[in-house]
């Protein structure tokens, strides 16, 4: 058991004096106005290179990708019908689409997918 903390607390500690290392000799102390600017074919910018971001289609994507991961986690009770009773298999998918639907309603009533708006 020794064996093994020793071994853990040199490589963290071997990987702190990398990163340190690291960070310390990538340090720039001139900037350049020209290498901070965005780059449009050699010209000046016209405009701001930071544009507005649409919070309502990034809260979208948001729930997009939760319930895309939701629908992942579902696809596999296929395969434990064949593993658990009917009985089980059925109130446990039952109690996870009621959660998903739940939280649909739950978005849908806080007036997350009306886009229009």
């Amino acid at each position: 058991m020794f064996l093994i903390s020793l071994i853990a607390i040199t490589l963290i500690s071997i990987a702190s004096l990398v990163m340190g290392l690291a960070s310390l000799l990538s340090k720039k102390d001139t900037t350049d106005r020209e290498k901070s600017s965005p780059f449009e074919c050699g010209f000046d910018p016209n405009s701001s290179s930071r544009l507005p971001f649409s919070l309502r289609f990034f809260l979208i994507a948001v729930i997009f990708l939760i319930f895309d991961v939701e629908i992942a986690l579902l696809l596999p009770l296929a395969l434990l019908l064949n593993f658990s009773s009917i009985l089980s298999w059925f109130y446990t998918t039952m109690i996870f689409l009621v959660i998903l639907l739940l939280g649909l309603y739950h978005e849908w009533h806080q007036g997350a997918l009306n886009w229009a708006t």
